[in-house]
């Protein structure tokens, strides 16, 4: 490829060279899209100009939006939860997924791939489904059947031989991961090389949290895959859940999580370290007389009825 100066007189765009090296080394070319339409806008735009101005879906949108953030590119929201998936769904007709199959090859060889995994002949709500993925969240076929073997391996390793997840279910997950942009074939594999390390290790996440050996439900799984990326083992989530519980009387997950996002937010990471910050955070309060004592006690109670075990 030759080399090239691109300039032609009209007006330009001023991109920062920090970000652009990070989107080039990340290959995101969705996320590579939206900074360029925020930067071409130049100022507050509401997410409908971006559908207008963008090729890509609005979940697209969303998942770029997110990587921008965990490129430094923009700034992070404060998070309560793992990202829930959309409840809006588009409606097909059967017209419309008649004109799906006659154009669209890899749609059209997604329907018997589905049906064989799934042990069954595809409705036309279960179209319907597949149809949304495919053609509004814009999924390609091949990744779509990725989320399908996955959903289905799944399902049997949770409710045992013979179980099938729905296409409710599938479109569920699809939602989760257009929300982490999985759009091609690596991401989503090695979306799912990562999940089997993880699944690997949500035992012990799941024993310090008092529930056992059962196996997670989705729910739970999200919430667990959340702290791992995070960085938190399985010894300070069990310092939430005494935290939590001493407060809560009760194992409360979201109460839990935003325990984990304020130590997160602080840098708190090993058991070491938030006694380190909950020790510092409390000083003043010790130092402030014999109220401020029992304050930094009180406060600090829960901590030590868990190393006393």
């Amino acid at each position: 490829m030759e080399g090239y100066i691109l300039r032609d007189g009209k007006e330009q765009l001023t991109l920062s060279t920090a970000a652009a090296d990070k989107l080039l080394q990340s290959g995101q070319g969705d996320a590579a899209l939206l900074y360029l339409a925020l930067c071409r806008f130049g100022r507050g735009v509401t997410p409908e100009e971006l559908e207008r101005a963008l090729p890509i879906s609005r979940l697209r949108i969303d998942a770029a939006e997110r990587v921008l953030q965990q490129l430094g590119i923009l700034p992070r929201p404060a998070e309560d939860a793992p990202p829930a998936p959309a409840e809006e769904r588009p409606v097909y007709t059967s017209q419309d997924i008649a004109g799906l199959l006659t154009d669209n090859e890899g749609f059209r060889l997604l329907i018997p791939q589905t049906e064989q995994q799934l042990g069954k002949k595809l409705r036309t709500a279960d179209l319907q489904i597949l149809a949304g993925l495919y053609d509004q969240i814009g999924m390609p076929a091949d990744v779509i059947y990725l989320l399908v073997c996955h959903c289905v391996e799944r399902a049997r390793r949770q409710w045992g031989e013979g179980r099938r997840p729905t296409l409710r279910q599938i479109e569920k997950e699809g939602y989760h991961w257009a929300q982490r942009g999985l759009f091609d074939q690596e991401s989503a594999s090695q979306y799912l090389r990562d999940w089997n390390v993880r699944r690997s290790a949500m035992s012990r996440y799941m024993q310090v949290l008092g529930l056992g050996d059962r196996r997670p439900v989705e729910s739970e799984e999200r919430y667990i895959a959340d702290w791992m990326d995070k960085g938190f083992p399985p010894e300070t989530v069990a310092l939430a859940y005494d935290k939590t519980v001493f407060y809560k009387k009760e194992l409360n997950w979201r109460y839990l999580n935003g325990i984990l996002r304020r130590w997160h937010e602080n840098g708190w990471h090993t058991p070491q370290q938030v006694e380190k910050g909950e020790e510092r955070k409390s000083a003043p309060a010790q130092s402030g007389g014999q109220s401020g004592q029992q304050g930094g006690a009180e406060q600090n109670a829960w901590m030590r009825r868990y190393i006393k075990r």
